[in-house]
Formats: structure tokens, C-alpha cells, sequence
């Protein structure tokens, strides 16, 4: 069956290679809703929301994440963190996945990437779970009818999660593979119903065609004054870390929540829709996202609802800690219509420290945050991949390392000749915990980190005196709004101050090893200096 939405003919799954039993075309929202609802896929919610369940799967699963090594790409990938597949692997794969697609009724969606038109890059799916069509629908932009009779996709991703994967067969390390072909422009994803895997494909894909165009891809969210585009701010960090949370600000139009491109135009988001987490999602604190996630046609992953009322529970972790609404950004009020905006003035690199020895917010020299932004330093929370129950210390280069295809330098350095051209000022954001770690402390209120955000943005914290943090030796504001006061030097926060001693002694010894890979020494202030006199002595000479 074949949608009105469809004109370009010549690029139908038949064309492609790609036959199925059926296949329909960029059906819109209720229609999807209807037939998720009619294959069992999911429930409806009494506001109209989508709720599904991920099944075993509710976290992505990197480990099981695959670049096919090919010559044409073989030299640029980092392949000290990507998995390789070799082409013959590939073929087999994709081979007997497209013999269990002949036999599927699918869903397809022709999406964009990319709202600088300039570099957008068209994504189709194929889906076997008609929620995931909806879901990729929400999540990335949406092309108009005019802009469908030309539709070239550049990326193909398969879908088929009841297929599962044979290791010795496909040479995959479970039943579970995400596997992406760039001289196939391929992407193969089996063995797994959490539909994230879809939307970190397309992130992946843009990771590695975008800095060669002289873009920075970015795992950040970012937002800009209600009346003025340049003034933009960035907020990078892992899931769970705050970017989605802080990043929606009534007092500030939102670009997005997830994914943007930073070009010499400025920012723009990759992405049409927000992904954000539902866990413990206050009314009070967070109307914006709350009424998205109560809207119709949203999906719920892993959500809890009442039976019979049909109300979300979303205090309830029963299933996961990871429970996700995927909507459109249409949904929230202080969506930018443009999703773009000028050059950063402000970046936040959000760390959510599990040791609780880190600043709620700190003043970075372009050589800390290069260091910091190579570090990335965080903790991984609850649920968002397979097998973290609770937050893990950890460490994920450039905010991203599960979905760059590229050494992390070549990152590092596009940020700092960013940063350069830029001037914008790199602040360090805490969101973990404070007082105390994981047992002892609490997590940072998120009135104090708001507060904090706002007074950067303004101008009025960088304007005040500073001292340096004794844990990390960045430069930590001495005075700031009232309700955040009592957090600014983590050190007095804490009752027990041999206890904070521990746990500082704990964090640089994750920390510095970690430094030591990339010829960089802790605490940071070392790092600032020893560029100093490397410039003095060039200015010298």
C-alpha cells in the first residue's frame, strides 16, 4: 500500500532492494497511533499518549554497537571504541534480514536531519514496530509534502526487532547488533525493541559526515533569549545529567533537547522532537515537559499506568529507572520555531558527580574546558544502558564516546577552534551530588542549579570574586544567588570532612590516570598554566 504522502517513486523500498509484504509510507501521527494500538504494540493513556514497553531491553546496548570496516572509511574510524564488523559479516546479516523483511507488513518514514538546510541529512526508516515509526517521526524533522516529491534518503535504517541475530553467523557479539555500513549508507538494527537505538543511529551517522564539512556535532541541548537568537547557550552532558531538564526554560526559547551542529552560521538542532526522561516528573517543577508527556500521540517507554484509570504513575520505577516520552517539539510552548541560533555565549558542561566533591558550577579557561570536554567526566544514571542499576562513575570523551565514529581530537579540536572564534565562556555544572556521595549525600536541587545557570547566563556570577576549588582547581564563584549560597564550595557543604577527603582522594584517582592518557596533569589549574608559560615562552622567542 502505498500513502499519498509519497510521490518520488523511484526511491520505494522495491528500488531500494528493500522488499516487504507491504510497506506504508509516512502515515502521520493517529494513524500510526491507531495501528500501534491495533497490532497490540501498546495502550493509550487517558490523555492520549502512546504507553509501550521495551521488553527486555529498556537502555540502549552499546556493546553490541558495529562500524562495518570498509576502505573507504576504514582509516578515518576510531576504532579503539567502535566495534568492528567485517563486509562479508555485513552481507550475511543483512542478507537474512531482508528475508525475514519479505515476509513483514512496515512501516516507513522518510525523515530529515538537520535544520540548516545547507546540511541536513535525509534518514528513511524501515520499521517492523509501527510505535517505532512514530517514534522516529516525533523525534526527527518532519519533511513537507512539497519537500516528499523530491525525498532522496542519504542513510537507510532497518529495524526489525524480532529478528535476532546469530553471533557465529553474523559475527555479532549477541542476539543484539547495530550495525552501520557508510559505503552502504546501511544502518541494521535487530534483537532489541528500545527505540532509542534509532534516534543514536542518525547521531552516530552525523558524528562522522559533519566534521569534515568543519561542524561540530554535539551530544548538548541548547536554548537562546526569548528575543534574541545570538544569545544562545549550549548545555552538554549524558543522559540523565540535566540537558533536557535545564535546557527547557520558560524564560528562554528551547533550539533542542538532545543533538545540534555547531557551523560558522551557528547552532542548529538535529533533531524535530525531545526525548526526555519521566521518572519522578514534577508538575510544579517541569509544566512544560509535563504537559508534552500528558499530550496525544506522545510515546511513553517503560511508563507505569494505572490499569484502569489510565493515569501515569511516574513515581513508579517498577519497570525502569529510563522511562522516556518522545514528542514533538511542537508540544512544548518555548519551542524555537526555527530550532536554530547563533554562536554559543554560554556552554555548560553538565558533570553529575556520583562522588559529590564537585562544584555546583565553576568558571573555565578555554584550556580547562578542552581538558574537561575530552574528559567527560559523569556519572552514568540508572537505566540508560543495560546493567547500570545505579549511578557509575564514569567517563565518556566529548560527552558522546558511544556514538563517535572519529578519534575524539578530531572533536576536541574543532571545539576549541570554536570556542576561539567564538569567545564564549565554558562553565563546569554539577547535577550530582552534593553534601555527600550516593549514600550519604543528596542530589543537587534543581532550584540551585537554575539559579546558578540564570546568573552566568546574565552576566551577573562571572562579574563577582572567585577562589579556587581545592578538588579540582578550577575557579569557583565566592558569592552567588541566595538559594545557592550554601552549595558553592562543595567542602563546607559537607558535615564530615575527613569523609569529603575520602572521597576526593577517590575522584583523583579516577581522574588522573584518565588525564594522563591524554599528556594532561590534575588538578586543572596545572594544565592552565603550563599552557601559559608554553605561550609565554612563543611569545618570548
Amino acid at each position: 500500500m502505498l500513502d499519498e504522502g509519497v510521490r518520488n517513486l523511484s526511491w520505494s523500498l522495491q528500488a531500494q532492494g528493500y522488499a516487504a509484504r507491504s510497506a506504508r509510507y509516512n502515515a502521520g501521527t493517529a494513524a500510526l497511533l491507531e495501528t500501534a494500538l491495533m497490532k497490540g504494540e501498546g495502550r493509550l493513556s487517558e490523555t492520549g499518549a502512546l504507553v509501550v514497553n521495551t521488553g527486555k531491553y529498556t537502555g540502549r546496548s552499546p556493546k553490541d554497537k558495529h562500524i562495518v570496516s570498509e576502505p573507504s572509511t576504514q582509516a578515518e574510524i576510531w576504532w579503539e571504541g567502535n566495534r568492528a564488523m567485517t563486509p562479508s559479516n555485513f552481507e550475511t546479516l543483512k542478507t537474512d534480514m531482508l528475508a525475514y523483511l519479505g515476509d513483514r507488513d512496515v512501516e516507513v518514514q522518510d525523515l530529515v536531519c538537520g535544520a540548516d538546510p545547507a546540511n541536513a541529512v535525509g534518514i528513511r526508516l524501515i520499521a517492523e514496530f509501527t510505535w517505532h515509526a512514530l517514534f522516529l517521526r516525533h523525534m526527527l524533522r518532519r519533511p513537507s509534502q512539497a519537500e516528499l516529491q523530491t525525498y532522496v534518503p542519504d542513510f537507510t535504517i532497518i529495524n526489525l526487532p524480532g529478528f535476532l541475530a546469530d553471533p557465529e553467523r553474523h559475527g555479532t557479539r549477541s542476539e543484539t547488533v547495530v550495525a552501520l555500513s557508510f559505503e552502504q549508507k546501511l544502518v541494521l538494527i535487530a534483537g532489541t525493541e528500545y527505540s532509542g537505538e534509532n534516534k543514536k543511529s542518525a547521531f552516530t551517522i552525523l558524528n562522522h559526515l559533519y566534521p569534515s564539512r568543519g561542524i561540530l556535532p554535539m551530544h548538548c541541548s541548547a536554548n537562546h533569549a526569548l528575543h534574541d537568537p545570538r544569545d544562545t547557550a549550549l548545555f552538554f552532558g549524558l543522559s540523565g545529567t540535566g540537558k533536557t531538564t535545564l535546557s527547557a526554560d520558560p524564560t528562554r526559547k528551547l533550539i533542542g533537547d538532545d543533538e545540534h551542529g555547531w557551523s560558522d552560521g551557528g547552532v542548529f538542532n538535529f533533531e524535530g522532537g525531545c526525548y526526555a526522561k519521566t521518572i519522578r516528573l514534577s508538575q510544579q517543577s517541569e509544566p512544560d515537559i509535563w504537559g508534552a508527556v500528558h499530550s496525544f500521540g506522545t510515546v511513553l517507554e517503560n511508563v507505569v499506568m494505572d490499569d484502569q484509570s489510565r493515569t501515569l504513575l511516574l513515581d513508579d520505577d517498577t519497570i525502569t529507572e529510563n522511562t522516556r516520552a518522545a514528542y514533538p517539539l511542537d508540544h512544548l510552548k518555548n519551542a524555537s520555531s526555527t530550532s536554530r541560533g547563533g554562536e554559543p555565549r554560554h556552554i555548560f558542561l553538565l558533570t553529575c558527580d556520583a562522588f559529590g566533591v564537585t562544584p555546583p558550577v565553576a568558571k573555565l579557561s578555554p584550556v580547562e574546558a578542552r581538558a574537561l570536554f575530552l574528559l567527560g567526566f559523569t556519572s552514568k544514571v540508572a537505566g540508560t544502558e543495560r546493567g547500570v542499576g545505579k549511578p557509575e562513575p564514569t567517563f565518556s570523551t566529548c560527552f558522546g564516546a558511544p556514538f563517535l565514529t572519529r578519534d575524539p581530537a578530531v572533536y576536541a579540536d574543532l571545539f576549541e577552534a570554536k570556542l576561539e572564534h567564538s569567545g564564549a565562556q565554558v562553565w563546569l555544572v554539577n547535577t550530582g551530588w552534593s553534601g555527600g556521595g550516593v549514600e550519604t549525600g543528596k542530589r543537587m536541587p534543581i532550584t540551585v542549579t537554575r539559579s546558578l545557570l540564570g546568573a552566568a547566563i546574565d552576566g551577573s556570577l562571572e562579574a563577582g570574586e572567585f577562589k579556587t576549588d581545592q578538588v579540582w582547581g578550577v575557579q569557583i564563584p565566592c558569592d552567588g544567588p541566595a538559594e545557592a549560597r550554601p552549595y558553592l564550595d562543595p567542602y563546607e557543604n559537607w558535615q564530615d570532612k575527613s569523609a569529603f577527603e575520602l572521597a576526593a582522594v577517590e575522584l583523583r584517582s579516577r581522574i588522573e590516570p584518565k588525564l594522563a592518557e591524554m599528556g594532561l596533569s590534575f588538578p586543572l589549574s596545572k594544565i592552565s598554566q603550563a599552557r601559559r608559560v608554553d605561550v609565554f615562552e612563543v611569545e618570548r622567542a
